[in-house]
């Protein structure tokens, strides 16, 4: 199915309604496509993320003796940036 943007503007919950019954739509504007409403499958998208963004570096931070504020603040400074 194909509808223009303004036609999807007026029309938006027949629309949803033909992707809800498994209908894919592309939204076009002056003749180009631009985007796409596709059927939503529960299967496809994981109840959770599926892995770690990247590495994570854990800093090695000495902990003997008692640590102030400040020297907290020194040891975190420039992490996370």
């Amino acid at each position: 199915m194909e509808a223009t943007a303004r036609e999807f503007n007026h029309n938006s919950s027949q629309i949803l309604a033909a992707a809800e019954r498994g209908e894919t739509v592309t939204v076009t504007k002056n003749g180009r496509p631009v985007a796409r409403l596709i059927p939503y499958d529960s299967d496809e998208v994981p109840p959770y993320p599926p892995g770690p963004i990247g590495d994570i570096e854990l800093p090695q931070i000495d902990l003997g003796g008692d640590l102030t504020n400040d020297d907290i603040e020194d040891i975190l400074k420039g992490m996370g940036s």
